[in-house]
C-alpha cells in the first residue's frame, strides 16, 4: 500500500434527488427525512457511509486489504474471528462470543497477559484488512465484551447529516398494483392501492473531514485509500439506483487540502467559503442549474481547494 496520509483535509460535496426519497424514516412511514423546524431535508451520515462502502465492496471485490467490515448478511462476530484466525486466537475470540460480560472479560485479560500487544496485533489486523475500520473505525463487539483496547477504533474520516439547501416539499403518492398480497384478497377484488413518497427535487450537502492525524496514530489510511474515498463519493449513487431514490447523483466535490497534519484553519472557515444559493429569476428549483455554487478564492494560509465533479 501507499504512505499513510499527511495532511488533513475537509470537504463538502453536493448531491441531488429528482423524483426519489434520498432518505426515508422508518418511523414515520419511510417520509423524507425532514427538519420539522425548518423544513429542510436530511440524509444521515449513516445513508452515506453505506453508499461509500457498497462502491469500495464494488470496485474492490475480493482484493486483499479492501474487506468491508459492516455488511448486510454477515455478523459483526463472523468478521471478528478473521482476526481470531490470522492471529492463531480463533478458540479464545470464539469463547469470547458465547460468555457473559464478566466471564469474557476474564478471557480478555488471559489473552493480554500472555500477549501484552494483543490489542494492538487485533486493531493492526482488522485496520489493515477493512477499508471501512480504516477509514470510518468501528465499534468491534467481540473484543469490547473481553475488554481488550481495540475493541473501538475512531477512523480518521467522518461525516455529517446532510442537509437539503432549501426546504423540500415531498408529494405522497398513490400507486396501484396487480400483485396481491393474499389468496383471499385476490378473490374480492383484482387490484391493491399503495402509496410511496418523493422529493420533487432537492440539493443536499454534506460536509466532512479526514484527519491524517488519526490516520497515522490509529488506522493507517493512507494515500491511496483517500483517493478512492473521493472516487466512491463522487460515484456512490452510481451503483445504487433503484424505484425508490429515484435519479440521485453527486454533483461536486470539493476539497480543502491543508499543508500540514493537524490543519491550518477552522473546517468551520473553510465551510463558510462554499456558498449555494437559487440563480436570480429561478422561483421553483428543479435541477442543478437553478443554482449557483460559489468557492472563495481567499483561503487561509496553508490551505488549497481541489474540486473534482
Amino acid at each position: 500500500m501507499s504512505e499513510v496520509i499527511k495532511n488533513r483535509y475537509d470537504f463538502v460535496a453536493l448531491f441531488d434527488v429528482e423524483n426519489g426519497n434520498p432518505n426515508g424514516d422508518p418511523d414515520s412511514d419511510n417520509m423524507p427525512r425532514t427538519d420539522p423546524d425548518s423544513g429542510y431535508g436530511l440524509v444521515t451520515d449513516v445513508c452515506l457511509k453505506r453508499k461509500i462502502r457498497n462502491y469500495v465492496e464494488t470496485v474492490k471485490e475480493g482484493e486483499e486489504g479492501y474487506g468491508i467490515y459492516i455488511r448486510n448478511g454477515v455478523t459483526l462476530n463472523r468478521r471478528d474471528l478473521t482476526a481470531g484466525d490470522a492471529l492463531g486466537i480463533r478458540s479464545e475470540l470464539e469463547q469470547l462470543q458465547s460468555l457473559g460480560k464478566k466471564e469474557a472479560k476474564k478471557v480478555g485479560s488471559a489473552l493480554k497477559k500472555s500477549d501484552p500487544d494483543i490489542d494492538v496485533k487485533i486493531r493492526d489486523y482488522m485496520c489493515a484488512n477493512y477499508y471501512d475500520i480504516r477509514a470510518f473505525g468501528a465499534v468491534m463487539t467481540t473484543f469490547v465484551k473481553g475488554a481488550l483496547n481495540c475493541g473501538q477504533v475512531r477512523g480518521p474520516v467522518q461525516l455529517g447529516f446532510a442537509h437539503s439547501v432549501e426546504p423540500i416539499n415531498y408529494q405522497e403518492i398513490t400507486i396501484t398494483r396487480v400483485a396481491i398480497t393474499t389468496e383471499s384478497d385476490a378473490e374480492n377484488k383484482p387490484t391493491e392501492m399503495g402509496h410511496k413518497y418523493i422529493v420533487p427535487y432537492g440539493l443536499y450537502r454534506v460536509e466532512g473531514f479526514v484527519s491524517a492525524n488519526l490516520a497515522r496514530k490509529t488506522t493507517g489510511f493512507t494515500e491511496d485509500d483517500l483517493e478512492l474515498l473521493w472516487d466512491a463519493i463522487l460515484n456512490m449513487f452510481e451503483n445504487d439506483h433503484s424505484a425508490a431514490r429515484g435519479k440521485m447523483a453527486v454533483r461536486k466535490l470539493i476539497i480543502f487540502k491543508h499543508d500540514s497534519e493537524l490543519g491550518c484553519a477552522p473546517s468551520y472557515k473553510l465551510f463558510d467559503e462554499v456558498k449555494v444559493s437559487r440563480k436570480d429569476g429561478v422561483e421553483i428549483a428543479r435541477s442543478y442549474s437553478d443554482y449557483n455554487v460559489e468557492i472563495s478564492e481567499d483561503l487561509p494560509a496553508g490551505v488549497h481547494c481541489i474540486v473534482k465533479e
